[in-house]
């Protein structure tokens, strides 16, 4: 088990001060470190350019000065990400692309000129009628847009030959977590639901073909190994994210085994692959046409409900726990949706309300207590 605790060292050193990741890519490359506020921002066009790509997705804090540009009924996520911009701790990124999804991400590209006018904002506005030929085309342009504000920060130029390798680099990783997340469903003791979050989570500070290896490797340490037995709570999450880790670890202390997730900030990111065929920016345009079951993309069909019941019973899940960000609107909208299916087909689920601005976990607590209790006497 000493391979599998070294690989796990190394992610949880980078989930812990992914600054410092930041700053040993500047310095052993020199090249471009660039922001990827949440989500689908389309990565390989920053890869291809050879600047690292990291993932913004806020973190526990007190909101003080963001305030003044969003007010307290705003996304938990981006209230972090501003308060975190105003004090400076993302000085390190050479810029930050931000794609308008929702109402509070379209507020944030004006605000950020003002309040952060050090780390430049790329604005990318994505068609929600994405399907259709005209929203692939106007998309499109969105990321030609964004490639010349890239070419021109770097000086280089972004060919459409490096992105197609970057298409390659990236398929492979999401074709790798997608297995990650099918291992770790049989070794539920040593991929807790706090470390499974944290190996997928590392991907965003690091260069995507070296997490790849690194997962790979701890892929292969698992197989050659028996798997775990057991007796947890099996449940699936789906939300924009499971954090703070505190909420996490409560998943430990009451015998919670996460083995499938639809979480925005963890398996959404990988379970659409870009498709092959035709130019690499309109293979890029057609992923966004082709994601299915997210909030943030507009589905008139509804299909998540039966995509998590499908999950449901193929990973053999005894519950649901829908973790909802507070001031979510998109996941909000969906939440009746998923409550009513969920019943139809007997399925128990868990509502918890998230926020980034929380400083206890205790009202979690109580919340999953309840649940698991209710779960072992069923």
């Amino acid at each position: 088990m000493e391979p599998v605790a070294a690989i796990l060292r190394e992610m949880e050193g980078v989930v812990k001060n992914p600054a410092h990741a930041v700053r040993a890519f500047k310095q052993e490359t020199g090249r471009e470190v660039i922001g990827c506020l949440p989500i689908y921002v389309p990565e390989e066009i920053i890869y291809a350019g050879g600047m690292l790509p990291v993932g913004v997705w806020g973190g526990q804090t007190n909101i003080v000065q963001s305030g003044t540009y969003l007010p307290s009924f705003a996304c938990s996520i981006m209230r972090a990400i501003m308060e975190f911009a105003m004090r400076g701790i993302y000085n390190d990124l050479s810029a930050v692309v931000c794609p308008m999804h929702c109402d509070t991400l379209k507020c944030i590209g004006e605000n950020w000129k003002v309040a952060v006018p050090q780390v430049p904002c790329f604005c990318l506005v994505y068609p929600q009628n994405r399907k259709n030929p005209s929203g692939i085309s106007y998309l499109i342009k969105e990321f030609e847009q964004l490639r010349k504000k890239l070419e021109s920060l770097s000086g280089r130029a972004i060919t459409d030959e490096a992105i197609n390798q970057a298409i390659v680099i990236y398929n492979e990783h999401r074709k790798t977590m997608r297995e990650f997340t099918r291992v770790a469903r049989d070794y539920p003791l040593t991929i807790t639901a706090q470390r499974r979050h944290m190996v997928i989570k590392s991907g965003f500070f690091m260069d995507k073909a070296k997490h790849t290896l690194l997962v790979k490797s701890l892929i292969s340490e698992f197989k050659a190994l028996p798997p775990e037995k057991s007796n947890g709570i099996k449940v699936i999450l789906t939300g924009i994210m499971a954090e703070p880790d505190g909420f996490l670890e409560l998943f430990n202390q009451y015998n919670l085994v996460v083995v499938g997730d639809d979480l925005a900030q963890e398996s959404r990111q990988f379970r659409t692959d870009v498709p092959a065929g035709g130019a690499p920016l309109e293979r890029l345009a057609r992923r966004w046409a082709n994601i299915l079951g997210c909030s943030l993309a507009y589905d008139p069909q509804k299909q998540r409900s039966n995509m998590l019941i499908d999950m449901v019973r193929d990973t053999g899940a005894d519950a649901v726990i829908v973790t909802m960000m507070k001031f979510c609107e998109p996941e909000e909208f969906d939440y009746p949706i998923l409550k009513k299916e969920f019943e139809k087909a007997g399925i128990p689920h868990l509502y918890m309300e998230l926020e980034q601005q929380a400083d206890s976990v205790e009202q979690l607590r109580t919340r999953i207590q309840g649940f698991a209790e209710m779960m072992t006497t069923r």
